[in-house]
């Protein structure tokens, strides 16, 4: 039986150096795998071309850019061919360590195996001869300045490693529940993919738990790598003896009960590796700086927002707060609230690279696909899409579809954030340009918005009378936007000994 050992937080660099690191060793080691395919050289090749894949899976779920998906399409194929003959060789390897040399099961096995090996070969050096090396290298420039997005150790980074955390546990939790092989290899891809985002996006961790996130996923390699030998063995031996086969069904089940042992050993009780991990992610406020920070990343990645919509989010952020301060409206006390406003007013006016639709419209579809960031619900994330959806354009309705299907408390919320935002571009294209001076006060029967510069036309009245009158009925209450002077943010600068004192007016924002 294999034995449990404890192994120590290790200091060594990390192994990654970057997407441009990876894919030009992609490159490279094809050159070798056209020379000799032996499986030293496929392992190497496949590990480069998984490596860039983790990568991309990871960087598209903050970053529309197309880039990432043309390059998981440009080494698919070359990756699955890969793949099929580098789980054949592992299977020969299993079947010499495991097998007697004259026993007839382990002949058949062999004889199968190496026929088998001869047409994946083929097949893997066809798809590597076809590997578009000069689009790859011309993404490889693109995908380099794309990953700066995400800041390896930076707060997004570790975000973005707990989702991948709470991804894989979930799976340990299912795998644990019976010893089913599907549960057990859905495990060990959800702690492949873990193991991964650490080692892209936090070195630091990664050289703490690197030994141990490896020692893990081979031990669920290993039990996957079981479960795939029984079942060639029952396809092969059907006409073996029954002995025989039992015999070597009684082998491979032993082998996976001891690795299964010491996953468990390893991963449960007290000094549980996951306890380990999870003690070295973002907790409690941390965490929402990181969710906040990644939200962040995002918004980058969908391209610099126009200065409008900008001034527009500003805007909205001062009313919001202003609202909230004047105890109007119970959906603006609820302490959810402001966490979703942050996010909606973030995400607010962003764009995304379209294929035939708008803008705006692929943005949503980008935001509708994202993975949910940690302690963030899925009634929330709707609650922010429809923010943004309803945030111009026709008020929601009861029977529109998205709006529709939400419940009365979610409506309430989108009627409440989408409102704010709605009097924020109204105001903005009513000539207010700063929020110096915006503030809402409470009276018994209205809330007056104090308006800096705000203009004095038919027009903008008509126009505030649009964009208040969602946020009217939500508060239930009327809305006067009044005209204020804009005032200057004046600060006075220290005197010098032989001159007065004298005041130099700052920017408002």
């Amino acid at each position: 039986m294999a034995s449990v050992t404890t192994i120590s937080a290790g200091s060594g660099k990390n192994e990654d150096s970057g997407i441009n690191h990876w894919m030009s060793r992609v490159v490279k080691e094809l050159g070798h795998l056209r020379e000799d395919v032996n499986p030293d050289t496929v392992h190497d090749v496949r590990v480069a071309v998984r490596r860039c894949r983790s990568v991309a899976e990871v960087m598209e779920e903050v970053d529309p850019d197309a880039g990432w998906g043309e390059m998981q399409k440009i080494g698919r194929k070359l990756f699955r061919s890969l793949g099929a003959l580098r789980d054949l060789q592992v299977m020969k390897e299993w079947v010499k360590t495991l097998g007697h040399k004259n026993d007839a099961i382990r002949a058949k096995l062999e004889a199968v195996f190496d026929k088998e090996e001869t047409e994946l070969r083929e097949a893997a050096l066809k798809d590597a001869a076809k590997f578009d090396a000069k689009a790859w290298k011309k993404l490889e420039r693109v995908l380099q300045r794309r990953t700066r997005l995400i800041r390896a150790g930076s707060p997004a980074a570790e975000c973005i490693a707990l989702e991948r955390y709470e991804e894989a546990k979930e799976r340990h939790a299912r795998a644990l529940r019976g010893e089913k092989p599907k549960a057990w290899h859905k495990l060990r891809i959800g702690l492949k993919h873990f193991r991964y985002a650490t080692e892209n996006l936090l070195p630091e961790h990664s050289a703490a738990w690197g030994e141990n996130l490896k020692r893990v996923q081979y031990l669920l390699g290993e039990i996957h790598d079981l479960d795939v030998l029984a079942e060639r063995v029952k396809q092969t031996a059907e006409e073996e003896q029954s002995e025989s086969r039992k015999a070597w069904e009684a082998l491979l089940q032993k082998e996976r009960h001891e690795r299964m042992q010491t996953y468990r050993r390893l991963t449960l009780g007290k000094t549980s590796l996951w306890r380990e991990w999870r003690d070295g992610l973002p907790h409690g406020k941390k965490l929402e700086a990181a969710t906040s920070a990644l939200l962040r990343a995002t918004a980058r990645a969908m391209g610099r927002r126009s200065k409008n919509a900008t001034l527009d989010a500003r805007i909205a952020r001062r009313l919001f707060e202003s609202v909230a301060r004047s105890k109007t409206g119970a959906v603006f006390a609820e302490a959810e609230m402001r966490k979703l406003f942050l996010a909606a007013s973030r995400l607010y006016g962003q764009s995304a690279p379209d294929d035939g639709e708008s803008s705006r419209k692929a943005a949503r579809k980008f935001l509708k696909k994202m993975t949910l960031p940690p302690g963030w619900a899925g009634e929330e994330w709707e609650v922010v899409l429809a923010a943004i959806r309803y945030a111009r354009g026709s008020e929601p309705r009861a029977k529109d579809k998205d709006f529709g299907r939400l419940s009365t408390p979610q409506q309430e919320k989108v009627r409440g954030l989408a409102g704010v935002l709605r009097l924020a571009r109204a105001l903005r294209k009513c000539g207010v340009t700063s929020c110096v001076g915006l503030k809402v006060e409470k009276s018994a029967e209205a809330l007056i918005v104090n308006a800096p510069n705000l203009e004095d036309t038919e027009d903008a009245a008509v126009q505030l009378a649009a964009g208040k009158h969602l946020l009217e009925s939500q508060l239930d209450r009327p809305l006067i936007v009044k005209s204020v002077p804009k005032k200057d943010n004046l600060f006075t600068l220290p005197a010098r000994k032989d001159e007065p004192e004298r005041a130099s007016a700052a920017a408002s924002d």
